[in-house]
């Protein structure tokens, strides 16, 4: 493809993508395919002949977009707000453009250097000190395995150099709580603790949140075994409940102790753009490192999650990889994000968070943030309010966990009930929302922030919710 036929192509994409976005509330919001449906559309071989873009454009839209869960759809209130902005959006276009190749200073200063301002625009909009420096990886479950990795090493007296884990006379223990991210788990596994060496620390019955007793007397528990406490991973907005573990509790724990504390605010750090939820993770100065995602709730297109820590020369000694065919003789005097994480190479997302900051701006972010806010508070309040409704767990930021609980239902009626009437509304595409499990009890997630979800949008949620839990109560009498 020549310059000049990838401008023509582009124009039309972009011109597709607009009307997408344009009209995307006309679609259904699930992906309207069976297992298969999609896979069985393509060819078996690849393809030995070039094919138009015009062609490509035509499948796109029949063959791959029924296929796609619609997270943009103003109705969408699964899993969590997974916003794509148009101006991101063009901030990933640009980079895909540039094609740059970031596995140093060197072969991308731009790169390195835009990351390093974005980072610090955003450590300065969240509230963070100037102790704090970041860089952007993928996820927040790469930048918890990140985390995971360099505390063991400071606990081990970095045994990577030696015999590693396997070598180390007593084991190393990770605390979370079981409302934290399945992702938690996963790092630990892979950063080499073991399951057996991963405490699941109990929570407050009410709030979810990690008890401090509990991690103080877990903590206690294991030093008295001989057992060595590495770290803590607080949930601030676990994904179940959008639960707030008390921080600054836990952070004189680990102070006391020299255990690391990773911050885990994948989905709720977007709040701490707003001066007055930075209460919720009050403590957080003295935690190790952070990670949250602009790409959820904020809105800056996948990937983008940012990672902070507070002693840079720890995460480089670990993380460091230096061959010779990547040194240069600027190496002392810049940053190499190859050192900040598991992968060499990285892509220019910096470009996502410029487009999406200096178009959109922060206020009319903000704005957007305290307007979904304030539609949870609503639909809450309805909740609470209508007879047999109930909302299961403090309503912090923007998710609302809801159960319709009909008198004289057993508990494994009640939990039919439930998958029914959520099942049949995600099913119809009329919406689309996360059942999930607390207590052992399925009970159903509205997670409120697409961008384009406004309060019309969520009143009419409620309607159809009342209207589907009470048409299967009158399917199920009958039956």
């Amino acid at each position: 493809m020549t310059p000049d036929e990838f401008r023509q192509a582009g124009h039309e994409l972009i011109d597709w993508i607009a009307d997408y976005r344009a009209d995307l509330e006309q679609r259904p919001v699930r992906a309207s395919v069976k297992p298969g449906d999609v896979r069985s559309q393509f060819s078996r071989t690849p393809p030995e002949s070039p094919r138009n873009p015009e062609d490509l454009l035509r499948e796109l839209e029949q063959i791959i977009v029924p296929g796609i869960t619609q997270v943009q759809h103003p109705m969408h209130y699964g899993w969590f707000p997974s916003n794509a902005s148009l101006a991101s959006t063009l901030g990933d276009i640009a980079s895909s453009g540039l094609g740059t190749l970031g596995i140093s200073w060197e072969s991308c200063p731009a790169l390195t250097e835009v990351e390093e301002v974005v980072c610090d625009w955003m450590r300065q909009l969240m509230g963070l000190s100037g102790q704090w420096e970041g860089c952007i990886q993928d996820t927040a479950s790469t930048a918890c395995l990140t985390a995971l990795l360099i505390a063991r090493e400071r606990t081990s007296d970095y045994s990577e150099s030696r015999g590693g884990l396997q070598a180390e006379d007593r084991p190393l223990l990770v605390y979370t709580t079981e409302e934290a991210h399945s992702s938690v788990v996963k790092a630990a596994l892979l950063a080499g603790f073991g399951r057996d060496n991963l405490r699941l620390v109990s929570m407050d019955p009410g709030t979810r949140a990690m008890s401090v007793r509990a991690l103080a007397d877990q903590i206690e528990s294991d030093l008295a075994d001989s057992a060595v406490p590495c770290a803590v991973v607080a949930s601030i907005g676990s994904t179940g409940v959008t639960a707030f573990d008390p921080l600054a509790e836990i952070a004189r724990i680990t102070a006391a102790h020299a255990i690391w504390l990773h911050v885990d605010a994948a989905m709720a750090g977007s709040a701490m753009l707003l001066p007055e939820y930075r209460h919720l993770w009050e403590g957080v100065e003295v935690a190790d490192s952070i990670a949250w995602n602009p790409h959820k709730w904020m809105g800056t297109i996948l990937d983008c999650s940012l990672f902070y820590v507070r002693d840079v020369q720890h995460l480089v000694r670990v993380m460091s990889t230096n061959p010779s065919y990547l040194r240069s003789s600027v190496d002392n005097e810049v940053k190499q994000y190859r050192d900040w994480g598991v992968p060499l190479g990285r892509r220019f997302r910096a470009l996502k968070l410029w487009y999406h900051l200096s178009i959109d701006g922060i206020e009319s972010i903000r704005d957007r943030l305290r307007r979904d806010l304030d539609n949870a508070q609503w639909f809450a309040s309805q909740v609470s309010q209508s007879e047999h409704w109930r909302v299961l767990a403090p309503v912090h930021l923007q998710t609302v966990c809801i159960r319709h609980e009909p008198p004289g239902l057993t508990a494994e009626a009640l939990d039919h009930h439930t998958l029914a009437w959520v099942n049949t509304i995600n099913q119809s595409g009329d919406a689309f929302m996360s059942p999930s499990q607390l207590d052992g009890y399925w009970m159903v997630r509205v997670s409120i922030g697409v961008e384009a979800t406004t309060r019309n949008h969520v009143e009419n949620l409620w309607k159809l919710i009342q209207r589907n839990a009470s048409d299967q109560l009158i399917l199920a009498e009958k039956n």
